[in-house]
């Protein structure tokens, strides 16, 4: 049978991925995007988890709320990489600083 401990170790690995996912790639911000996105995932995953275990709805009406957020952030943050992208010809973490004003 599947336990509380099971899930609570899936979500960390999620987790640890998203933080290298953003530590070790740098350069690419889709990448980044993804892992930030896994990291909220894993998040859900642990309130989900804990809700069902103790019995309350709380915890999987608050990660609803949780995805609604993260689908609205995605949606954002892509629609802002493709009007720099227009205007820049790339997506570079390091060409973002040009955007200074």
């Amino acid at each position: 049978m599947v336990g509380l401990e099971h899930y609570l170790a899936v979500a960390a690995a999620l987790f640890v991925i998203g933080i290298f996912g953003i530590f070790l790639n740098r350069k690419n911000v889709i990448v980044i995007l993804m892992s930030i996105e896994l990291m909220l995932l894993s998040v859900n995953i642990n309130l989900v988890a804990f809700s069902s275990y103790s019995g309350d709805l709380v915890g999987q009406i608050f990660t609803m709320f949780i995805l609604t957020v993260a689908a609205a952030e995605a949606a954002i943050g892509l629609a802002i990489l493709v009007a720099f992208f227009r205007t820049r010809g790339t997506i570079d973490v390091e060409d973002v600083n040009v955007m200074k004003g």
